[in-house]
């Protein structure tokens, strides 16, 4: 991203991110994946992720108000997901409640490996996009 710089507008920036995230390899993506918080774990988002707190609790906002039972499903479901895949569940959390995120969680443990990763490929762009749209309106 850096040597495309300077981008001419938003749009190329939006565009530069995408081409580069689908240029990565899975060993990239992988790494990416492991820098993000559990979908659920709220005690370690705050602790790990103090400088982007804000935008990940906000992004994870759905799970503040979980009921016991979700919690339960989403930490589940992690275990389950992570011995499945060996990567971390990752969802475009925005705008998505607990239960919801759950749901996606369980309906996904059952693709195989390959077309799992390509979903969580998917799900990391969005929240690249989210996260880039972020920080230009923290600019301005």
């Amino acid at each position: 991203m850096t040597a495309r710089r300077p981008f001419a507008d938003e749009g190329a920036l939006f565009e530069a991110a995408r081409a580069v995230w689908r240029k990565l390899g899975p060993a990239d993506r992988l790494e990416a994946f492991a820098a993000h918080p559990r979908i659920g774990d709220l005690e370690h988002l705050r602790e790990r992720f103090a400088s982007t707190r804000a935008w990940a609790a906000g992004e994870q906002g759905g799970v503040a108000k979980a009921t016991e039972d979700e919690l339960r499903r989403l930490a589940e479901g992690n275990r389950r997901y992570e011995e499945r895949f060996g990567f971390l569940f990752i969802v475009c959390a925005t705008g998505k409640s607990a239960g919801e995120m759950a749901s996606l969680l369980e309906a996904r443990l059952a693709n195989p490996p390959g077309e799992e990763l390509r979903i969580a490929a998917r799900e990391q762009e969005k929240i690249t996009r989210i996260r880039l749209e972020k920080l230009l309106s923290e600019e301005h």
